[in-house]
């Protein structure tokens, strides 16, 4: 099975299994680099399937599966989109409640888990741009392609960790050393660092704009647009989002808005950019995490909160097709994923990124240039998708900062359960404590960010705490 070469070759190359956690790199002999990237690198097979493993791990790290201790989960918790079943949950009504334990809790180890393994992903992501780096027989339209992708991948972490942990460990090496006494760097570092990887990544994708055998998970050109707009959005650097959306949505051979929203979840769709394939699993489960974790089934630990779901009007389609009812249970859950627990056959991807955040994206920076046309016309997109009356025609002499509003309204009932739109959102905007300290009895202002693990912070004296924890 290819999964399986691919995860040994990677396993080869990190010497050890390295989505544990950080922690575990550093309390080991560290590799010979030297052995190892002859051995990976040394043809242009074998490095590809080292950057496909990595593929692979995404889709089994805690972070980035859209399991228990994901960004889609954690980071779904902590606005207002979830609640939890029961009263005495303390693995999910922390992040509820926004009281999230820095150690020796069910809590704390979800959020430990999440933090780890994004660092894992990044020694990964380290590990091949140095391997590709040093080798001497990879040819060269292979090797930038391969650290395109992997400079990709390695930013991509890095916009989650500093998006809710704020200063975190700017991890740019191997060296073990190195990296287990590292301190926090400043946020504004990390994004420095986030979009000097993001420019990278388009020089050395450039031209590579198809995705391989039609399979979206792989990045291409495409994809990095589509990301560094939302990083130019959350800059506020309005016109470069505007611009790199522009780029993406300009492709009408390769996206577009379906029409089916049961379609939008599926196997390479149309909607897709980048997507998780199941098959990076390595075994005979082919579902999405998303599709099993929120199955909503009796034993489910979290529902939609009700305030949510009646804020979807009856008519909108996103209620009917994208939200489930447990009858037995009377709650609500996110019903994007239909493939609950399959075996042996795929029908959905774990979606990363699509076209409707590029529309998204687009209306609130051009609304934020003054251009409320543009951005009437952006939003009304996803609205007419949804069965919604559309501004232009109700409200077309629309001011700005309403405008400004109805956008944010409607990326939350857009993007609901996708790896943490919502709290990001609020978070960006400044609107947290006004949104959130209204309906969680427990709300500091301090809350917007996650603490350091207490584990980490343990073995690494370098390493110090958010306010507030």
């Amino acid at each position: 099975m290819k999964t399986k070469k691919y995860r040994i070759l990677l396993l080869s190359l990190l010497c050890c299994l390295l989505i544990l956690s950080c922690e575990d790199f550093v309390e080991i002999d560290p590799p010979n680099f030297k052995i190892v990237s002859q051995t990976v690198f040394e043809n242009d097979e074998t490095a590809i399937s080292a950057v496909t493993g990595i593929y692979n791990e995404l889709i089994n790290s805690d972070f980035s599966n859209g399991y228990i201790s994901s960004i889609t989960v954690l980071a779904g918790m902590s606005p207002d989109i979830f609640e939890i079943r029961s009263e005495t949950d303390n693995r999910y009504g922390p992040f509820q409640q926004n009281q999230i334990s820095p150690a020796e809790s069910p809590d704390a180890s979800a959020n430990y888990n999440l933090w780890s393994s994004a660092y894992g992903i990044i020694y990964m992501a380290n590990s091949v741009l140095e391997g590709l780096e040093h080798s001497t027989t990879i040819t060269d339209d292979i090797r930038e392609m391969l650290m395109g992708q992997a400079l990709f991948i390695r930013s991509f972490t890095y916009f989650y960790l500093t998006n809710l942990y704020g200063d975190v460990p700017l991890v740019l090496t191997t060296d073990f050393h190195q990296n287990a006494s590292a301190s926090r760097n400043a946020s504004s570092e990390v994004l420095e660092q986030i979009v000097n990887d993001l420019n990278l990544a388009l020089t050395r994708l450039e031209g590579t704009d198809a995705y391989k055998d039609s399979e979206r998970f792989n990045v291409n050109r495409y994809v990095v647009l589509a990301f560094t707009a939302r990083v130019y959005l959350y800059q506020q650097n309005w016109q470069k989002a505007s611009e790199l959306s522009s780029q993406v949505i300009s492709q009408t051979s390769m996206y577009e808005i379906l029409e089916d929203l049961d379609q939008v979840f599926l196997a390479n769709s149309r909607e897709a950019i980048w997507q998780l394939s199941p098959i990076g699993k390595g075994n005979i489960l082919t579902y999405t995490w998303e599709g099993y974790v929120f199955r909503g089934n009796n034993s489910s630990p979290f529902k939609l909160s009700d305030d949510f779901v009646a804020s979807l009007q009856e008519k909108d389609k996103r209620r009917t097709h994208w939200i489930g009812y447990n009858s037995s249970k009377n709650f609500f859950y996110p019903h994007k994923y239909k493939d609950k627990m399959s075996i042996n056959h795929i029908t959905e991807y774990s979606m990363v990124l699509r076209l409707s955040e590029q529309y998204l994206i687009r209306a609130e920076a051009n609304a934020q240039q003054g251009k409320i046309s543009e951005g009437i016309a952006d939003l009304d997109k996803i609205r007419q998708r949804a069965n919604l009356d559309l501004i232009a025609d109700t409200n077309p002499g629309i001011g700005k900062e309403e405008l400004l509003n109805a956008i944010m309204a409607e990326r939350k009932l857009e993007l609901f359960s996708e790896w943490g739109h919502r709290w990001f959102d609020l978070k960006r905007t400044g609107k947290a404590s006004e949104v959130l300290a209204s309906i969680k009895p427990l709300w500091q202002d301090t809350d917007v960010l996650f603490p350091i693990p207490g584990e980490d912070r343990a073995k690494n004296s370098n390493l110090s705490q958010n306010d507030g924890y």
